[in-house]
């Protein structure tokens, strides 16, 4: 049996608030399991499910200070839904990010506390 990704673990001064940004722009339900702790499941899941991957924001008072070491990709089904997707983020907190990309036909986005994320044209 292959081994499967079941969690993505991510640092956040503040993991509460970068949880409810991740939690509205992936539509998924947000929960903790203590101080400091914010998981992130997609709805109606039961962890560990083999087919899906969860997020765990977990509070560091370090900043952040390079570039991503780890990179999330949001996959879109049309340019329009591309379009409406940035919108959306940026008005949750994104702003626009330059990580070099020159010009490529998705968007590179940070999120409330400078993460890096792309949002894809569809394939």
């Amino acid at each position: 049996m292959a081994t499967r990704l079941v969690q993505i673990h991510v640092k956040a001064r503040d993991d509460s608030a970068l949880g409810r940004f991740w939690a509205e722009a992936l539509a998924w339900d947000a929960s903790s399991e203590g101080p400091g702790v914010t998981n992130l499941e997609p709805e109606g899941l039961v962890y560990p499910d083999p087919a899906a991957v969860c997020i765990d924001i977990v509070a560091d008072p370090q900043t952040k200070t390079t570039k991503n070491r780890v990179h999330i990709d949001l996959a879109t089904t049309s340019a329009a839904h591309q379009a409406d997707l940035v919108a959306r983020l940026q008005e949750l907190g994104a702003t626009p990010a330059d990580v070099g990309q020159n010009d490529v036909p998705w968007t590179v986005l940070a999120d409330p506390e400078g993460n890096e994320f792309c949002v894809l044209t569809p394939a």
